[in-house]
């Protein structure tokens, strides 16, 4: 029986996606901008629950996201460009290229970092404590990246080095950089990155249950991990990059931001242990201050008696004084 059975060929690496551009109705249809959107859908998602959870209010978080989307978006761009600055300006190349965000190039240390301005600013315009706000989001940002890698894939970009491996990424030869022409699989490291940030979501929702990590932990936390796995997946990159003494540039990011995000965290949980409360105020939809009480109003006949003469009102002055003042008695017993 079993030699009746069909046999199953399993290709030994991952296949590339025949294409990454739809047209529908003439309209083109990038799996770039769609694995874009999906990461900032399901990173909202995700960030909203934790902050309704800790009793934040969801139209104060949607509004600041309102801010902190496009200025991650802009961000990302403005990082790529300004690094890869050779792929837009110089002799051959066409300047205008650098608006062309669905033929890919997003940075996401601008992402995070202008997506983190756009926030503050936000944060700032309604008096809403902004640390809380990252911590908040910090378990979304790192599930929005794990889709947004996957436009990395549908683009054949950023692949690693090349491999044999049963699970090496099968690249065309149109997207195989000079001097690789030969080699038909590479790293997936797209997939390793996706992998890892699976890691580091798990981490941060672990970590922040046990301890409830507040004033900005949580998103240092998402920090450190996130560039410590960065730094080994970035070095097995072959795209052409700046480099600095040997090392490429976003090697060079990830370790400062890494040691960054490690002094944050222990000067953070030794200067404001716990987590602060945002069920209260505007960050849960009230206002910045507590009204104060209404004074009492004011009449004519309280007027009236704040005027009055204390001495009248005590009854020591005599009735039949002409001046008002009270009359003393002389020793002898007759009066002055």
């Amino acid at each position: 029986m079993s030699s009746l059975i069909p046999a199953v060929m399993v290709p030994a690496f991952i296949p590339s996606p025949s294409q990454g551009v739809w047209h529908v109705l003439g309209v083109p249809i990038r799996a770039y901008a769609l694995c874009i959107l999906a990461g900032i859908f399901v990173g909202y998602w995700l960030g909203r629950r934790r902050w309704v959870a800790r009793g934040g209010s969801a139209p104060v978080l949607a509004d600041i996201m309102f801010w902190a989307i496009p200025f991650g978006l802009i961000g990302a761009r403005i990082y790529h460009v300004v690094t890869d600055a050779e792929l837009y300006f110089g002799e051959g190349k066409h300047p205008i290229d650098a608006l062309k965000i669905w033929h890919g190039g997003l940075g996401i240390w601008g992402a995070v970092g202008f997506g983190a301005l756009g926030a503050w600013i936000a944060c700032r315009r309604a008096k809403v404590p902004f640390l809380a706000v990252a911590d908040a989001m910090a378990p979304g940002i790192a599930l929005a990246q794990v889709f947004g890698r996957f436009g990395n894939y549908f683009n054949q970009e950023l692949f690693g080095r090349p491999t044999t491996k049963p699970w090496g990424l099968e690249i065309a030869p149109e997207h195989r950089p000079a001097g690789y022409a030969d080699f038909a699989t590479f790293h997936p490291t797209f997939l390793y990155e996706a992998v890892w940030n699976l890691g580091v979501v798990a981490l941060l929702l672990i970590v922040d249950r046990r301890f409830k990590l507040g004033h900005g932990r949580a998103f240092f936390l998402y920090v450190a991990a996130y560039t410590a796995g960065r730094a080994w997946i970035e070095n097995m990159r072959i795209d052409t990059v700046n480099h600095f003494l040997g090392l490429r540039l976003n090697v060079w990011t990830a370790i400062i931001l890494f040691v960054i995000a490690v002094v944050a965290f222990a000067i953070s949980a030794w200067k404001r242990p716990g987590q602060e409360d945002i069920s209260t105020g505007t960050a849960s939809g009230g206002t910045a201050e507590p009204e104060k009480a209404a004074e009492p109003a004011r009449t004519e006949e309280s007027e009236k008696v704040e005027e009055s003469d204390p001495l009248e009102e005590s009854g020591k002055v005599d009735a039949g004084s002409t001046n008002g003042s009270p009359k003393s008695e002389s020793p002898d017993g007759s009066r002055d």
